[in-house]
């Protein structure tokens, strides 16, 4: 009875491996293009207006000017395209385009898409549609370390890798604390980040209350409520690599996904040696999450939300969830921070919003899905 139960998943998962790509590809292609289209939105929307063809146009001629440079430094000839595009423009047009705008868009973009694949693989992991990306006490652990470095009185950047290194910290603390008790190492491993996630909420909340009120009280809990607002080049570079080999490696294992949440038996019926497979989409997972909130701060309903509307749009097969959660998450994320900046006159706190919209989005999913889930 087992063989037969193998041998039929391992039929269903070729099939779908065979058409998976030719059946989904110009839906991940729109879903391309919608993610390009609300980029462009966020340039050109603001306080300091630009028309949207002069945006393109300064995008373009930026893209050419940096390739003439590459080619000088290359070859050590400079390069002069015939169809090179003349500045027309004002000065602070390419400043707020490429310096401001680009940098925190890149920086959203990378937040959302991290944190959408980071709760989409918890999912999958955990075989929970519950499951978000902090599950395991990553958050609570991040804001624990942008707190204590406020508290310091440090900088963005030393903000940002306390943020991050604490959060690698809470989530070193779940499994050790599973490591425990072997009973049941799934189940074990979420009350673990429970547990430690309640342990450093109570740790946020006692150096909110001993931090001066009239200054740093503000800072950690406006950091907290999660902004985009420091973004810039500077921050963004150092976390690009750990951004690109945690999602590249959940990419090239997201087909194994599919076993997993088959279940452990099957999976290692089907020769996916778990005890390996499953730390390593978890640390990956874990990093993008660590990764996206020491940028932004803490962000809720992202990686709940995102993974659902990506299986209602291109199914349950995570070879194509997971990159429709990577565009999707970074265009909602890209949409609800523009509309944060340019709301109101002061900035409001990207936590609200995604709040705000993800309590009516999730329970219209779980409408939809009918108290199922594949």
């Amino acid at each position: 009875m087992k063989k037969t139960w193998s041998l039929c998943n391992v039929t269903l998962i070729n099939r779908v491996k065979l058409t998976s790509h030719l059946s989904k590809a110009p839906i991940n292609f729109t879903l391309f293009l919608l993610l390009l289209c609300v980029l462009i939105i966020a340039l050109f929307v603001g306080r300091y207006p630009i028309d949207p063809v002069t945006v393109v146009i300064i995008l373009v001629a930026g893209i050419m000017e940096w390739i003439g440079n590459m080619i000088a430094v290359i070859t050590g000839v400079k390069v002069s395209f015939f169809w090179s595009i003349r500045h027309t423009w004002p000065t602070a047009m390419n400043t707020v385009v490429w310096d401001v705008r680009l940098p925190r868009a890149m920086a959203v973009i990378l937040a959302g898409s991290g944190l959408s694949v980071s709760g989409a693989t918890y999912q999958g992991v955990f075989r929970n549609p519950l499951v978000s990306e902090s599950i395991l006490g990553v958050s609570a652990g991040a804001g624990v370390g942008a707190a204590l470095a406020i508290l310091m009185d440090q900088g963005n950047s030393v903000i940002q890798l306390s943020a991050f290194i604490f959060g690698l910290l809470a989530v070193g603390m779940t499994f050790a604390i599973s490591r425990v008790y072997r009973s049941n190492p799934t189940l074990v491993l979420v009350l673990a980040g429970i547990i430690v996630g309640g342990l450093f909420s109570a740790i946020i909340s006692l150096m909110k209350f001993v931090a001066d009120p009239y200054s740093k009280l503000p800072d950690i809990v406006f950091w907290l409520m999660g902004s985009f607002s420091k973004a810039s080049s500077a921050n963004l570079l150092p976390i690009m690599p750990i951004f690109i080999i945690a999602m590249l490696i959940i990419i090239l294992l997201r087909w194994q996904l599919n076993v997993l949440s088959m279940g452990d038996e099957e999976a290692r019926s089907l020769g996916i040696d778990t005890k390996r497979f499953r730390p390593i989409v978890i640390v990956c997972s874990t990093l993008l999450t660590a990764a996206a909130v020491c940028i932004g701060g803490v962000i809720g309903w992202v990686g709940l939300i995102i993974p659902h509307i990506s299986r209602m749009v291109v199914g349950p097969d995570h070879k194509d969830m997971i990159i429709a959660s990577i565009l999707l998450g970074g265009s909602y994320l890209l949409a609800v921070d523009t509309i944060c900046r340019t709301l109101a006159s002061v900035e409001i706190p990207i936590s609200i919003i995604t709040s705000i919209l993800g309590a009516p989005i999730f329970l219209y999913l779980l409408y939809k899905a009918k108290k199922t889930w594949s």
